[in-house]
This record gives C-alpha cells, structure tokens and sequence, in this order.
C-alpha cells in the first residue's frame, strides 16, 4: 500500500513525487514512457521555475547540460521593441533545456529521493470503490493501492477522464504553434515577435542550437497544415531583420506543432488530486507551463504533507491547494487569453508601450511581468503603471 502514485513523471509528476518521498511518503511514480525521452514543449523555465530548481538541489544539473542561461528578454511589437532583465538577484536567468534532458533529471531525483519509479508503465483503469479512488490497474494488469492517485498525466489524463474532474474558464484552442531547431542562428535572450494574427519566439537551448516556435490562430490550422514552414517563412518577413538572420541559419529537426485548448479543473477529490496541465492548461504563447508545473508540484506536496501527515482534513488541505493555485494562476491565464487572441494591442497597451520604450527600469519591470515574477495585478496597477511611465520600476 502506497501513501501516493503518481501518474505521469514529467515536469509535475517527477517534481511532485520526489517532494512527497523526501518527506517520507512511499511513493510510486508511473509513467507509460521511459526516459530519456522527448515531448512536445516551448521549453522556456521562467525565473520562478529556475527557483525552484534552485531549492530542490536541481538547478547545477540543469546547468551542467549546457544549455546557456538567458539573462534578456526582448519584445518586438513592430514599431517598438521593449527589452529587459527578466529575473531577480537571486534568479537571474531563464533556461530552455531540451526535454530528453530536463525530464531525465527530475524522473532520477525522484527516484533519488526514494520514490519508486516504474517506466514504461501504462495505466489502463483507476479503481474506484465507494466513491473513492483507491489506486490504479496497469496495462499488465498488475494492481496498485494507494491513499492517494494523483493525474500528472498531461493535457489527456486518464485520471482526470476516470473522476470526470469537472473544468471551469475553458476556452477552446485559440492558437496552433509550431517549433523546430536551427544552427548558426546565435542569440542570448529570448525574443518575442507580436505581430496582427501572428507571433513566434526565439530562445537558445542546448548544443549551440536555437529554438523557433511560431503561430498563428486556430482558424487557420487546415489551412497551412500542408506548409508549415513556407507559411512560417512568411511571417518571419514580418520583421525583416529576424527574417534576414533565419535565412542564413540551418534548419536542423522536423517541426513539432500542437494546439492546446484552455481550462483549469477541479484538482482533487476523494482519493485523488490533479497537478500540471492535467489540472489547468494555458496556451503555449506565454511559455507558462513548466514553470506552473513546478510550481503547482510544490503547492500540492505541501497540501498533500499535510492531509497525509494528519495535521489538517483532507478536502480543507486540497481546497487550500486549489485555493492557491488559482490565485497565482489565474491572473497569468486571463493575460495569455488575451495574448493568444493574437489582436492587435489596445490603444492603452499602445500607450504604456510606447511610453516605457527606452527606459531600462521599465523594461525590466515589462519583462518581470512576462517571465510571471511580478503578478499582473501589480504590474498594472495604477500608481504602478504612472511610475513605469515616468521612469520608475
């Protein structure tokens, strides 16, 4: 009898379960991959999310893969470009390591940590008695028990499927993106291109390689399916001198493309808990997701220490977990939305653009605000927003 399984090892699940093992839970990691293996991913780790690397003794061997650490992130709006630092003193820089690596780390620090990790393990029924979840049925049919399950199993999860965890502020996909991998394309930020109906990024990831990910709306999804890269080639000459750079570059993998629609789920009940994008899901255009992951791991380790160690009731620790996830997140998602909606910028974003632009304290707090260090609501609040525009952070 497990105190958890997780199901899913990558960027919640690993986390999630190597927090629950070193507190002293026995913990079963599952995943139906094995690892090193790679996924579909804007790669990006924000600042917060290379905090929390930092905290669980991670971040050296992230470091030590190579993958260069961005410092700068710049905005191209067309007529305007906003650049600036986008992490803190203590977390200066972003990370956009390749998945094969990244996720092979945190599947080794859970078992590290203790918990036991199964790959290869496909789960094919949650068991569910009286209304509880009470563990899971591997496609071996080997049974596993637990207290808790918990469905760190993506966008698809079978967990969330099986308790018909119920979603609230869904909005279907808004755009579809595409990415691939490019040499001699050298750059040490990460570059953001908005333009009407369009927008890509560029961040540098590992062996000198630089990824491209770019968009357009769902709309248009079957209508450049058949020429993904002559309809990306095409946007890029929406800013000439990107364009020009891409040109003279290598391209080095096939494209990876999706669209992800929008929710956040109900993230527990009796007998089971919810984390990453099984429990809320953005679209890619703001690079949110490992971060949220990671930061959603630690939120429901510590609701779970607390519901499993007995010092507060069950739903009271889970509600809190909810409670505080959306309350972080909530904020971010409302922004990507309208960020995803690829409109052109309203004539108060125009404004508060255009009177930041040049002024490095400001920028810096523009870039504070899009790597998810400061919170909208402090951002544009108003005495915020009046000290941005005179040249104060």
């Amino acid at each position: 009898m497990h105190d958890a399984i997780v199901v899913g090892a990558r960027c919640a699940g690993s986390p999630l379960a190597m927090l629950l093992a070193r507190r002293g839970y026995r913990t079963l990691l599952v995943d139906r991959a094995t690892f090193p293996s790679d996924t579909v991913s804007t790669h990006v780790i924000h600042p917060p999310g290379v905090s929390a690397l930092g905290r669980w003794g991670l971040l050296d061997q992230v470091v030590a893969t190579g993958c260069p650490p961005v410092g700068r992130y710049s905005f191209d709006f067309g007529p305007i470009t906003l650049a600036g630092a986008p992490g803190t003193t203590d977390s200066p820089y972003a990370y956009a390591p390749r998945r094969q690596l990244l996720d092979k780390i945190l599947v080794d620090a859970a078992a590290a940590a203790g918990a036991e990790v199964r790959e290869g393990f496909g789960v094919e029924e949650v068991l569910v008695e009286d209304g509880v979840v009470t563990g899971v049925r591997g496609g071996n049919g080997q049974l596993e028990r637990a207290r808790v399950v918990i469905g760190a199993d993506g966008r698809n999860s079978m967990v969330a499927r099986a308790v018909q965890a119920a979603a609230y502020e869904d909005v279907p996909a808004l755009t579809v993106a595409y990415y691939s991998y490019w040499s001699n394309l050298p750059t040490d930020t990460f570059e953001a291109y908005s333009r009407p109906g369009r927008g890509w990024a560029v961040c540098p990831t590992n062996d000198d390689l630089t990824l491209v990910i770019g968009g357009w709306p769902h709309a248009e999804l079957a209508a450049h399916r058949d020429d993904v890269e002559g309809e990306l080639m095409r946007t890029f000459e929406l800013a000439p001198a990107f364009a020009e750079r891409i040109r003279d570059a290598e391209r080095v993998a096939k494209f990876a493309g999706s669209s992800v629609p929008n929710y956040f789920r109900v993230p527990y009940g009796p007998g089971w808990a919810l984390v990453g994008d099984s429990g809320y899901s953005r679209d890619f255009i703001t690079a949110q997701g490992i971060t949220d992951a990671f930061l959603d791991a630690e939120l429901l380790a510590d609701a779970l220490d607390a519901a499993l160690g007995g010092s507060t009731p069950y739903d009271d620790a889970l509600a809190g977990y909810q409670a505080g996830r959306d309350a972080r997140a909530m904020p971010v998602y409302r922004m990507t939305l309208g960020i995803a909606s690829l409109q052109p910028p309203d004539e108060q974003m125009i404004q508060l653009v255009s009177a930041i632009a040049g002024k490095q304290p400001a920028m810096d707090a523009f870039a504070r605000l899009n790597s998810g260090v400061t919170a909208p609501a402090e951002f544009f609040a108003p005495e915020h927003v009046a000290g941005l525009a005179g040249g104060v952070p």
